[in-house]
């Protein structure tokens, strides 16, 4: 006598989750952030590209504030081109509370891309996919809702400088 194959009790839940041809999400803030020249180091993982923030602005809906100086984005580029994100900044909001920022995210641009931006060219975003995750922390209770977001970035890149719309994917 064969065995008859068992019937799953297993519910399936995929019914339950959402199909979304886009991501429902709320515009918090643009970020404009001023560079220092990147400092290219080789390593056997890629080329380490350490870019230190001289400062920037945010402004938008849900946040006012200015990027201090010091903070920066510590890309790895891999021998695939692809630009591995590493941003660390401090954040001071126009009533001044701190929040730590930290991004993660990937950058691909054309194969002329990097010799465009050392010309100075901006490259358009549609000839680049610059993706960020951002996070932020604080203790600060006006901001504390910063802490629970998850945020996506779009960005631009030039010479020297970077900007980003963050949303808030709801």
């Amino acid at each position: 006598m064969q065995a008859r194959p068992q019937r799953s009790n297993t519910i399936d839940r995929s019914e339950q989750l959402p199909l979304l041809g886009e991501l429902p999400v709320e515009h918090l803030f643009d970020m404009h952030v001023d560079l220092e020249p990147p400092q290219p180091i080789a390593t056997h993982l890629g080329t380490r590209m350490t870019f230190i923030a001289r400062g920037g602005v945010i402004d938008g809906p849900r946040l006012r504030a200015e990027i201090l100086p010091g903070g920066g984005d510590w890309l790895l580029v891999g021998s695939d081109r692809v630009g591995r994100v590493d941003v660390r900044a401090t954040i001071r909001t126009h009533d001044d509370a701190f929040v730590h920022y930290e991004s993660r995210g990937i950058i691909k641009v054309p194969a002329d891309g990097l010799q465009r931006l050392a010309a100075g060219e901006v490259l358009p975003f549609d000839e680049t996919y610059a993706r960020t995750t951002p996070r932020f922390e604080t203790a600060d209770e006006r901001y504390s809702w910063l802490s629970e977001v998850v945020a996506v970035g779009y960005n631009i890149l030039s010479r020297n400088h970077i900007d980003y719309r963050i949303y808030k994917v709801l």
